[in-house]
């Protein structure tokens, strides 16, 4: 375990010294969250049916950690292979699995301080609510935080250079947030896309959430769906282990 806490406290003390990318993690979503707020404040909705901002909100909590951490983590692992640490790290005896929970274990703990600052803000600030617990929100902002760093490692493995890191976003993420439901209901997409649908984790994802949103209690529905994200993030980080070069082209 030692080599392990080593790289994950390593990773941890570059990313505190990134001032920028703090602000980002820590900052924009409780930015964005309070922007939508008034936006939508005065919004018309009809009786008995959540206000816009609940809706828009509930989605920002939960998906936002898998955009987020998704770009931070392919371009911070970019930034460690052109820089050469990447390499010098995999000459030691630590393995590349081990070296990927370092980075999967750090990365989740800047999205757990990133989804409690939201959820402050969020549910003690704006008024926001849910019919479940605030902490299934919290627990499903965490899941899919840990599937944006386990997407953004896989992704970084084939990229070059940190602009093509940011390419993935487009082809990846994109795609993902369109299909998910945000827009248009899944039932409501011809049968082909939602097959693609169902092939994505952002669409379980947020599924998980709207289950915590309309019932009281943690649904059969909601925990299917929360185990699908983790094993489609086990499944990227295993992946990533294996498609990981041990030299810089």
């Amino acid at each position: 375990m030692r080599p392990f806490v080593a790289t994950t406290q390593r990773i941890l003390r570059q990313l505190a010294g990134d001032h920028r990318s703090v602000a980002m993690i820590l900052a924009v979503p409780s930015l964005v969250i309070t922007l939508m707020y008034f936006m939508l404040s005065g919004a018309v909705h009809p009786p008995g049916t959540p206000s816009p901002f609940n809706a828009a909100c509930l989605v920002l909590l939960g998906l936002f950690p898998l955009f987020l951490m998704f770009v931070i983590t392919a371009i911070t692992m970019q930034r460690e292979r052109a820089s050469g640490t990447l390499e010098r790290i995999l000459t030691t005896p630590l393995r590349r699995g081990d070296l990927l929970a370092a980075y999967g274990t750090a990365f989740s703990i800047a999205a757990a301080a990133q989804a409690s600052l939201a959820c402050v803000v969020a549910f003690w600030l704006l008024d926001f609510h849910t019919a479940g617990s605030p902490a299934w929100v919290f627990a499903i902002a965490i899941v899919n935080a840990v599937l944006g760093v386990g997407l953004g490692l896989l992704c970084s493995a084939f990229a070059r250079t940190e602009f093509q890191a940011v390419q993935f976003i487009p082809l990846v993420m994109v795609p993902q947030l369109l299909l998910a439901g945000i827009i248009v209901p899944r039932a409501a997409m011809p049968e082909w896309l939602q097959w693609v649908s169902n092939a994505m984790p952002a669409s379980y994802a947020l599924e998980a959430l709207q289950q915590v949103g309309t019932h009281s209690e943690l649904t059969g529905v909601a925990m299917r769906d929360i185990v699908i994200v983790l094993a489609f993030a086990v499944a990227a980080l295993g992946l990533a282990a294996v498609t990981l070069r041990r030299q810089t082209p």
